[in-house]
């Protein structure tokens, strides 16, 4: 076995390939970093070792011999626990969830992964039901920020983020409806991309939100997402919200480059909110500005309803919600964590005709944004409003109040990817959202690729990580 393991599915493929280490071996190291990690770190809800150990060596026997599937053959990855896999319970972070809802096939995005010769190391945490901030008296395990043991690595893919920040995956599936691949991928310094709605299959994912709703990769780097969205991407005749469209070759788009690419920077809002962390405003200035000298063409835009599309957006996601889990609400409340059972019933307090209004303005939302980028390619804007939150002391209910920069784009169901852009004064990641429009994913990746590509941000690896190196 090589010295270093890789650290990018690229860099595993290639790996594999040229026989300088084994998925046997490369999943047998990943899982004792998981297993060194789990009692600080603590990303994984289960371990499906013996089915992972399996499919390593089919993949080694495949590479031998063929057949050859593609980039993800013997990788080893992590699947966010709200999606259903053959080898080990669902339980989306709750006691609620009736167990035998997970005992089936996997999900669509799950068996396209196994198809592609991928080899899952586990089930991920999650926020329950992909909404609550963690609540210990439920008993359920939750992650740690591999930054800072101390903070949040985000929610709700929680775990995938985490995980990947601490090297014991190289790739992994989230979910997001209001930000919750790219809030972990800006809090954990990693890459997270939510796809078109549409774009990817939701069969098999417990719902959180109908329609914003979307599942997506989460990786180390922009060609990562790209390599696992070519894999999860296209129609699925037992989703109905997948579109009949064709599937690009994503890593086509990688040529390193950002000149005469169109940037759009929506300053009102996303920069001149009150509540966005001076650093953090800085760190993403810079990332435009080195977009720019790059060769990127740069300038403002205006999105008239920014503000108000993240009221709408809540509205429906509640409500949603509510109706989804409005039942086991009245049967068994307390079985709920605290801050998931506060959440989701406040759906309750929402009127149909409040859900159409929220219905409207998400149409105006659309409207308005399709027409300020039609001569532009991407949007750019901070992924959140600071750096990881700390534990201790932190409000649930903050997330109500506070403005959002991710939750619109669930709302629009465009693609949009966050990378790292950057390091606070305390060490923290710093995220950079690339926005792009409608399927135009491989865009949004090319961008993404391109910054980092002038940068190492997505290569520093926190010490808890560094630390739980395999012997």
């Amino acid at each position: 076995m090589t010295d270093e393991l890789p650290s990018t599915i690229a860099e595993a493929a290639e790996a594999l390939r040229a026989r300088r280490i084994s998925s046997v071996e490369l999943t047998r190291a990943l899982l004792e970093r998981a297993r060194a990690t789990q009692d600080s770190i603590g990303a994984f809800q289960a371990f499906t070792e013996e089915t992972a150990l399996t499919a390593a060596q089919v993949a080694d026997a495949e590479l031998a011999k063929g057949p050859e599937r593609g980039p993800l053959q013997g990788v080893p990855l992590g699947i966010k626990d709200i999606l259903a896999t053959s080898d080990a319970p669902t339980t989306a972070s709750s006691k609620v969830l009736d167990p035998t809802w997970g005992q089936r096939a996997d999900a669509t995005s799950v068996r396209k992964l196994r198809e592609a010769g991928a080899v899952i190391l586990g089930k991920l945490v999650l926020h329950e039901y992909a909404i609550g901030w963690p609540d210990p008296d439920t008993g359920m395990r939750f992650a740690r920020n591999p930054w800072d043991l101390a903070r949040s690595p985000g929610g709700s893919s929680s775990g995938t983020g985490a995980a990947l920040a601490a090297g014991a995956i190289l790739g992994g599936l989230g979910t997001d409806t209001g930000g919750s691949i790219r809030g972990p991928a800006s809090f954990c310094g990693i890459s997270g991309l939510k796809a078109t709605f549409g774009r990817v299959s939701k069969e098999g994912c417990v719902p959180l939100s109908y329609s914003l709703d979307h599942i997506g990769p989460m990786a180390r780097t922009a060609r990562d997402c790209a390599l696992l969205l070519q894999v999860i991407a296209g129609f699925d005749p037992l989703d109905p919200t997948t579109v009949r469209r064709e599937v690009p070759n994503y890593a086509d788009a990688l040529n390193g480059s950002v000149r005469g690419v169109r940037i759009g920077v929506p300053r009102a809002y996303f920069f001149d909110t009150p509540e966005l962390n001076a650093e953090t405003r800085a760190a993403v200035e810079k990332a435009v500005d080195d977009l720019g000298r790059a060769g990127a063409v740069v300038r403002e835009v205006s999105l008239p309803h920014a503000a108000e599309a993240r009221i709408a957006q809540r509205v429906i996601m509640l409500g949603e919600a509510y109706a989804y889990h409005q039942a086991n609400l009245q049967m068994q409340p307390i079985a709920y964590g605290k801050n998931t059972r506060r959440q989701i019933t406040q759906g309750a307090l929402f009127s149909a005709a409040d859900y159409v209004q929220a219905q409207r303005l998400r149409s105006i939302v659309k409207t308005e944004v399709l027409t300020a980028m039609a001569d532009l390619d991407v949007l750019v804007t901070p992924t959140s409003l600071a750096v990881a939150s700390a534990f201790e002391g932190y409000d649930p209910d903050s997330m109500r109040r506070l403005p959002s920069f991710t939750s619109i784009w669930n709302l629009t169901g465009q693609p949009a990817l966050s990378v790292c852009g950057g390091f606070s004064s305390q060490g923290l990641p710093v995220g950079l959202q690339i926005v792009g429009k409608p399927f135009d994913e491989a865009t949004v990746l090319r961008v993404g690729d391109a910054y980092q590509q002038l940068t190492d941000w997505h290569t520093r690896r926190p010490a808890a990580a560094r630390e739980a190196q395999p012997a």
